[in-house]
């Protein structure tokens, strides 16, 4: 359950993020061509202020680009 950090109101989370006028919505990829995708974005917002959050539901591929990186 993620809180609205303006007024501590419940967020609505699981919120798709679609780019207007197509249906692909938005993903995060590590920079260059041909990277993994690392996760689709997903946002909350809160229903009393209206503010929007974003975030990453499964973070295992980004907790892995770290350990990764930290072994070179």
């Amino acid at each position: 359950m993620r809180k609205c950090m303006r007024c501590n109101v419940e967020m609505v989370e699981d919120l798709d993020v679609k780019v207007e006028g197509g249906a692909y919505g938005i993903k995060i990829t590590q920079q260059g061509i041909f990277k993994d995708n690392l996760g689709k974005l997903k946002c909350a917002v809160c229903s009393e202020c209206g503010y929007t959050e974003l975030y990453i539901q499964d973070t295992s591929k980004i907790k892995k680009l770290i350990i990764d990186q930290k072994e070179k």
